[in-house]
């Protein structure tokens, strides 16, 4: 049964190639998925050894504890760390620093764990050694900087510029990434950091269980000091990152949906073709299942060439996904780099089996109608099509229930945190569209047919006759486009809503004329410091009207991370606008924050933690555990992830760190904005800072924006162009099926040009149909990704807003992609033989 298709190469190709497509969508967002974040390590985690447990604070663990602890009569190791980035000045690239006890014995296991012939080139020890040791500017780095003992690296850290000095080469082993090792003391200075460690390591004896030490060491410490499993920070993020990874392989399932639409075209051509085989094959003593069996082994055999040329297409996408997905990561989540992507024997056998599996189960209808054509029906060529005309009012109410069904699941809650109902919905309105397409072609090609008529010819007239004639494929090829279209209707509709919402939650969040941070890449987890001196003197310089400060930490609230921020309260500006749920004035809402235990927090941080307004939450702040009451939730589409905000002569009592993360500078009114942002740059002189416009800072975050959803933009175009080369690939099986009717127009006198005319007609009015239905079917799946997907996944409330522009751009690219590919068959129909055709019949 598969030779026959042998005898259209072309439409074979496009079949399988849009199989291909599709396989490889889901198999390359698959492997990006898992070397950006399924396979996830903190790079702050880098050097961690074969610890078990780690002792964590906000704000850091004091250096008394780890004296506590260490003087224990207890086994165990203990190992004390400081943790942050450094940025190479040269390169702008950013590396984790990581500063160990290279003196005491607590560390040495990190290096000991490397192959003998790979351990620390000179290694700290004796006295050339420790002299080294005692310079501050002292660095180990991986092999991979280029760079040899002695050698000089200029780093970035915080808002300094610090020389250092190459002491030695880190071991290189598997998954070993860039980074900077310290000593401990030196990383303090460097950091700034005195009088407390990032976190301790311990290494417990051999076989000791790990939750009874766990119990016994916290019981030694105060409450606001946890001790958790090693690795605890990795397993929180990837907790985080989950819902990305959901919703974005999910996406990557629409390219494979609407294979699925062409397999079940291209086995339902196959059917109507063969009708005058299959009644034979019955007649010569063929059962219901032998013909069920070709019929999906026809299928079968797509799905498998589709999917062993999706293979080698889906690992050359995973390598542009994985930059895409990384960068998204990166700005938004955590600082991490992308693992090794690897195509698995696990993953290649899925992938067959996932492009086998759709294939035979989109084929099941077509073939099952096929096992059930008797050989007096065989050569009833038009009853299918007759079928499909008088089951119209059924197919309109099978819609209308999926409909219905789709609505009830749109208002159902989250399971354990994923929209499953929202997925659900947005498969049953898919399906209601499908079942409503029947009814949309023979009523729009009854009306148009005549206008079309007079507008374009008797060839326009014939087209649309010819759509409605051929009912059932016709509509498959329609819900096929409609549903990519749809998609990126809904897609472009949510992410110009979200976009919109982004640039008028800016207008209020940014009401400063300066912002300054110190250099580098900007990162979700990342809050290197600036000076207080330089605050202070910014604060002095004549045309500042005052200078707004903000501290930020990176803290672990019920097992997640969450953002904890601090407001200087005592300068806050009159003008500043917030958008809180109470509807409250922000000059009321933060009076109750100034001095008090009371915080703000984010919408993401509400949803993600099931709280609202009133409640109250501890929070671990240095050694402590204090209870704050939440005053109000406000707006925020900085991060995922959440935050809370308090005042910070508060934050002060708990994390007396007069550091800042950020400055947000006012100026007088009519005050030259270059030239005392001149002025800055020659106060921070020696001081490696970035200092931001207004506007340039929101076209910075719009930037960002715009590449946070590049990958999902790219998916949908990937799924629009299967849905194209699907029409074109039936489009050139209805020249071939219609030989005879082409024949008999060329005998009556109709030009091969009237007949070109008359296929890109054809392909014009499946486009406009496609369009039609995919504009309709995407605007309500966009209320659900932005009403219920969006806000299940991720907590954010995201006001709904038309982008006109771009969904005019993007249909009008559908429609004319979709006239394009009807150029070929009409050629193939242009170059037809009236005779031999006519001999052939």
């Amino acid at each position: 049964m598969v030779r026959p298709l042998l005898h259209e190469p072309v439409r074979l190709c496009l079949t399988i190639l849009a199989v291909a497509l599709g396989i490889a969508v889901v198999l390359g967002i698959d492997l990006a998925g898992d070397a950006a974040a399924g396979s996830f390590h903190s790079s702050l985690e880098t050097l961690s050894g074969d610890n078990e447990l780690e002792v964590v604070a906000s704000g850091g663990v004091p250096e008394d504890m780890v004296a506590a602890l260490a003087t224990q009569p207890f086994p165990l190791r203990i190992s004390p760390r400081m943790e942050d980035f450094a940025v190479i000045s040269e390169t702008k690239e950013t590396l984790p620093l990581i500063g160990l006890d290279l003196i005491g014995d607590g560390s040495k296991d990190v290096f000991q764990s490397a192959p003998e012939d790979k351990r620390l080139l000179n290694q700290p020890s004796g006295k050339e050694s420790l002299a080294a040791l005692e310079n501050p500017q002292s660095i180990w780095v991986s092999p991979h900087l280029g760079k040899n003992p002695g050698d000089h690296l200029s780093l970035f850290i915080n808002d300094q510029v610090t020389d250092c000095v190459v002491q030695g080469l880190l071991p290189e082993w598997p998954a070993n990434e860039d980074l900077v090792v310290m000593d401990i003391a030196a990383a303090q200075r460097a950091l700034n950091r005195f009088g407390r460690v990032d976190r301790v390591l311990v290494k417990l004896p051999p076989g000791a269980d790990v939750d009874e030490w766990q119990k016994k060491l916290s019981a030694l410490l105060p409450p606001g000091i946890e001790v958790r499993p090693q690795g605890t920070g990795t397993q929180e993020n990837r907790k985080m990152l989950a819902a990305f990874r959901w919703n974005l392989r999910l996406l990557s399932y629409i390219a494979l949906v609407i294979g699925a639409f062409l397999i079940y075209n291209t086995i339902s051509v196959s059917v109507v073709r063969r009708r005058n085989e299959i009644g034979i094959a019955r007649a010569l003593g063929a059962n219901r299942a032998q013909i069920l069996t070709a019929f999906l082994g026809e299928a079968a055999c797509l799905g498998l060439a589709g999917a062993l040329l999706g293979l080698p297409l889906g690992r050359i996408m995973a390598t542009g996904a994985v930059k895409l997905m990384g960068a998204t990561v990166q700005a938004l989540y955590v600082s991490s780099r992308p693992g090794a992507m690897a195509l698995t024997s696990y993953s290649a056998a899925l992938a067959i089996f996932v492009g086998v599996g759709v294939a035979i189960a989109s084929a099941l209808s077509p073939a099952r109608e096929a096992m059930q054509v008797s050989p007096m029906d065989a050569m009833a060529q038009g009853r299918r099509e007759y079928v499909a005309r008088t089951h119209q009012g059924r197919d309109l109410l099978v819609a209308s229930v999926l409909g219905l069904a789709g609505s009830a699941a749109a208002r159902m809650p989250a399971v354990h945190g994923k929209p499953f109902f929202g997925y659900l919905a947005t498969l049953l309105l898919i399906a209601a569209a499908a079942y409503t397409v029947p009814a949309l072609v023979n009523f729009v090609s009854r009306i148009a047919g005549a206008a079309l008529g007079k507008v374009f010819g008797v060839e326009a007239l014939l087209a649309s006759r010819s759509l409605a004639a051929s009912l059932r494929r016709t509509s498959v090829l329609v819900s096929a486009l409609a549903t990519a279209v749809a998609m990126m209707v809904s897609v472009g509709i949510m992410v110009g809503s979200f976009r919109q919402t982004v640039v008028n939650w800016m207008g209020s969040q940014l009401p400063a004329d300066l912002y300054l941070r110190p250099a580098g890449a900007p990162a979700a987890d990342r809050h290197p410091t600036i000076s207080l001196e330089l605050a202070d003197t910014i604060a002095a310089l004549p045309g500042v009207d005052g200078v707004e400060r903000l501290r930020a930490y990176e803290i672990s609230y019920e097992d997640t991370p969450v953002t904890l921020a601090s407001l200087d309260l005592r300068l806050l500006r009159p003008y500043r606008t917030n958008d809180f749920f109470s509807g409250r004035p922000t000059a009321e809402v933060l009076a109750q924050l100034r001095g008090q235990n009371n915080i703000v927090v984010s919408e993401p941080f509400t949803y993600k933690h099931q709280v609202k307004t009133g409640d109250t939450i501890t929070l671990a702040l240095g050694t402590e555990r204090a209870a704050f009451q939440i005053v109000d939730v406000n707006y925020d589409y900085a991060s995922e992830r959440g935050y809370i905000l308090m005042d910070r002569d508060v934050l002060l009592k708990y994390l007396p760190d007069p550091a800042l993360s950020n400055l947000a500078v006012f100026l007088v009114a009519g005050a030259n904005a270059e030239k005392i942002r001149q002025e800055i740059q020659q106060a921070a002189a020696g001081r490696r800072i970035l200092i931001f416009s207004n506007r340039d800072l929101r076209r910075e975050a719009v930037r960002i924006f715009d590449r946070t959803f590049a990958i999902t933009y790219a998916l949908e175009a990937i799924a629009v162009l299967v849905a194209v080369m699907g029409v074109a690939g039936a489009l050139i099986a209805l020249v071939i099926d219609r030989r005879r009717e082409f024949g008999l127009l060329r005998f009556l006198g109709a030009s091969s040009g009237q007949l070109r005319k008359m296929i890109l007609v054809e392909a014009g009015l499946l486009g406009l149909l496609a369009n039609l239905a995919g504009f309709v079917l995407g605007y309500f799946l966009s209320l659900i990704l932005i009403f219920v997907i969006n806000k299940q996944s991720f907590g954010w409330t995201i006001r709904f807003h038309w982008p006109v522009a771009v969904l005019l751009g993007a249909l009008s690219v559908v429609y004319a992609a979709t006239i394009i590919s009807g150029v070929y068959p009409a050629r193939v129909a242009a170059r037809l033989n009236p005779l031999e055709v006519i001999h052939e019949e």
